[in-house]
């Protein structure tokens, strides 16, 4: 291989680049048929706080083919060792290289089963069901079709314990997934309800004490209706925060894969 990046911001290579999945979950309510959202509730711990935020399931885009990504920009670095590892498409460019990137990217993910970048989000749900509901996602569990891409052009500070604080700009692939299988539904609804924020917090300060990584997982189920119509209260500036939802910190993603929902810092295509 020609080219072998590295890793960290350089005074060059000072631009990040975050191109993930996001995933609507959906499911009807086995009691009274309303279609309810179910979002990844995170519990971490950092320094000596635990932080709960709910967010859409999904994660980062694996690259498939790095020498493509390469003769396309040049030069790059991974953002972290982790990255590099799982190839992870979190990586430090040129700020003039972006335009270029993003076009690129925006038409790889509109493709099936591209050879360059990973455009499937079953690799990411699966692992992420794993963690949340200790269960072995199965296909005939669910129904996968894309919605969107959403890019996020105007570059700010990660939150990313990997890159914190560096300036990232954004490209999201939109996919809606509807749970249709009845006792996996029921096992999202009992663990949306029986582990509370509290218990989770109590989970990821276990988890520290086990030697691990000060983290645990769960479901959120929520109304879709009620969601969508709490964020159309919002001014158009609020939407562009985390907020507060039946005592849930809910990620400021969130509003990326609803319906009907303007965010001024996404472009939706």
């Amino acid at each position: 291989m020609k080219h072998n990046p590295g890793i960290g911001a350089t005074d060059e290579l000072r631009l990040r680049v975050s191109v993930a999945t996001l995933v609507r979950v959906i499911f009807k309510h086995p009691v009274n048929g309303e279609w309810m959202l179910a979002l990844e509730r995170q519990a971490n711990l950092h320094k000596s706080k635990v932080e709960v935020k709910s967010q859409p399931f999904g994660g980062a885009i694996r690259i498939l083919d790095l020498e493509a990504i390469y003769d396309l920009i040049g030069d790059f670095h991974f953002d972290s060792e982790r990255s590099r590892t799982e190839q992870d498409l979190r990586l430090l460019i040129r700020p003039s290289s972006w335009s270029v990137l993003r076009e690129f990217c925006v038409q790889r993910l509109s493709r099936d089963n591209d050879p360059i970048l990973e455009t499937d989000p079953t690799r990411e749900l699966v692992e992420e069901f794993s963690d949340a509901l200790k269960i072995n996602l199965q296909p005939e569990q669910y129904a996968n079709k894309p919605v969107a891409i959403v890019v996020e052009n105007e570059a700010t500070p990660s939150e990313n314990i990997h890159a914190k604080g560096i300036h990232t700009v954004r490209v999201y692939r939109i996919f809606e997934t509807t749970i249709t299988h009845p006792p996996l539904v029921n096992a999202m609804l009992s663990n949306s309800e029986i582990l509370s924020n509290k218990r989770l917090c109590e989970l990821a300060l276990e988890d520290a004490r086990n030697g691990g990584k000060g983290r645990a997982n769960s479901v959120l189920a929520l109304p879709l209706k009620a969601i969508t119509n709490t964020y159309l209260a919002l001014t158009l500036k609020e939407r562009d925060s985390p907020i507060s939802f039946e005592k849930n910190c809910i990620d400021e993603t969130v509003p990326a894969v609803l319906d009907g929902i303007t965010v001024l810092k996404y472009q939706r295509l």
